[in-house]
């Protein structure tokens, strides 16, 4: 009875290929960026890769053993997933976040859509997300040989400079998983056993660097494309999330189509997005789409004539309600603004009567002057850098005398899109005093900008220009918030001396 074969009709698919060969093959790609990262952040490093494993692999064997279902341990999965998350977190975060990560991509991404094979996103990327939303200090704070620094990314998207072959390597600073180098050797051996194509890879890399050359500040430049390609992990999505068998097109056509949609909208999401690495966001959201992208790219059934009717791709009805409720609520959002506009344009203006009040000498009577309101006017949308003046007011003693002027300033160079601030200065160009009246940063980072601590170190200072680091302490772990700071004084100052003083 042992030597009875199996007969089937056909096809007939003999392969030796395997769920535990695939993931074998990617967590021995991932190697090259693992021993790099741990190397180069050292020990924790190290504790949150073996947390991140572990919180992924527990988590699905609990899972199994409690809804009595078959040990899928040995298929190796949970441990790619796991590695996956910890390559793309920073290396200092506390232990019990990669931990929390690894239990919700397993949990709640994998199992409680069926296990493997049934996730609609990828897992390590949804707990990504995840992570961000919920414990947005740790997940964005960076530490370089003991000092919290911006990522290179960041540094380029606040219009700083970077080195190109540093980041490439993996010295520049970010996630554990971030040299290129490493991600590049990895890929390169996954396409050459087999185990992924160039489809994906190519078509988001070359999008990517497209939509950045026709979008971005930096053009065509070849360093700057280098940089934003080097950095902030379009490498790790083109080699290794995207590819995910089970969330990404079965045809080729769909799979470029899938790939050159993650490369726009990550290059969308860079240039126009709060954060300067979004990838993440870009990835799962076009795994959402990975249904719809292969009804479209259906490829032309084996033996069909042209002269046949050939299927037409049917949108799902789901789509199409999907689409209903998202035109509804386009439509609520629109009629609640139309409504609420004037009401929140009041309250800027009264938030900026109020800064005005702080940083001008007490008892000053404030108003607006024709000659400062020109000065602003011919302006014509003039930029001090990444800063605009909006308007600036003047104060008046009893007697009529000029005892300052108040500018208010909005910096894109923010780290949540852009900040808002009046700087008082007085006759002489000695500040008086800054104050906020738009502040959104990182809640325990960059909102320290607004404690005294940051904010009195303008006060009574007369100078030309500030110089973070040179008279003005960053805040700690919020170098790019300081830095706009910094900036929208100088703009202010700039306009003061050059146009009204």
């Amino acid at each position: 009875m042992n030597g009875l074969l199996n007969v089937s009709s056909s096809p007939h698919v003999r392969s030796r290929l395997t769920t535990g060969k695939v993931m074998y093959d990617v967590a021995l790609a991932l190697l090259p960026a693992t021993v790099f990262g741990v190397w180069n952040y050292g020990l924790h490093a190290a504790l949150v890769i073996g947390m991140s494993i572990l919180g992924a692999v527990m988590t699905e064997f609990v899972f199994n053993f409690v809804t009595r279902r078959p040990n899928t341990l040995s298929d190796g999965s949970a441990v790619v997933t796991g590695l996956l998350l910890a390559l793309v977190l920073p290396p200092s975060v506390p232990l019990y976040i990669p931990y929390l990560g690894s239990l919700f991509a397993i949990l709640f991404v994998k199992c409680c859509f069926g296990g493997l094979g049934q996730n609609i996103m990828n897992p390590a990327l949804a707990a990504r997300c995840f992570l961000l939303i919920s414990f947005a200090g740790p997940m964005t704070e960076y530490v370089v040989d003991g000092v919290s620094t911006a990522t290179p990314l960041a540094v380029l998207n606040s219009g700083g400079t970077v080195d190109v072959l540093e980041m490439f390597m993996g010295y520049g600073g970010g996630v554990i998983g971030c040299s290129g180098a490493a991600l590049l050797i990895g890929g390169i051996f996954l396409l050459a056993n087999g185990t992924i194509t160039w489809h994906i890879p190519v078509s988001v890399v070359a999008s990517f660097a497209l939509s950045m050359g026709l979008g971005g500040p930096g053009g065509f430049h070849p360093l700057y494309l280098l940089a934003e390609i080097s950095g902030g992990g379009i490498l790790m999505a083109a080699l290794f999330m995207a590819n995910d068998p089970v969330t990404s097109p079965v045809a080729v056509p769909g799979q470029v189509l899938y790939g050159v949609a993650v490369g726009i909208l990550a290059a969308v999401l860079r240039l126009y997005g709060s954060a300067a690495d979004s990838v993440s966001y870009a990835v799962i959201l076009c795994n959402l789409a990975v249904p719809l992208i292969d009804r479209v790219a259906i490829p032309k059934p084996f033996g069909l004539g042209d002269n046949k009717k050939k299927p037409k791709p049917r949108i799902p009805k789901p789509a199409w309600i999907l689409a209903a409720i998202g035109l509804l609520s386009g439509v609520a959002l629109g009629a609640v603004n139309y409504i609420t506009a004037p009401v929140i344009a009041e309250q800027a203006l009264e938030a900026n009567r109020a800064s005005y009040e702080t940083v001008l000498p007490a008892g000053a009577e404030i108003g607006y002057d024709d000659d400062v309101t020109r000065a602003v006017e011919s302006l014509e949308g003039t930029e001090f850098g990444k800063s605009v003046i909006n308007e600036a007011v003047v104060g008046r003693d009893a007697s009529g005398n000029v005892v300052g002027c108040a500018v208010n300033v909005t910096s894109s160079e923010a780290y949540d899109a852009t900040l808002s601030l009046s700087v008082g200065i007085a006759p002489d160009g000695t500040v008086t005093g800054i104050c906020f009246t738009e502040l959104h940063e990182t809640p325990g980072k960059g909102m320290l900008c607004d404690e005294p601590a940051f904010r009195d170190q303008f006060a009574g200072v007369n100078t030309d220009a500030f110089t973070l680091g040179g008279g003005v302490d960053s805040v700690s772990g919020a170098t790019i918030s300081s830095k706009a700071v910094v900036n929208a004084v100088n703009a202010a100052l700039a306009f003061y001396n050059g146009y009204l003083k």
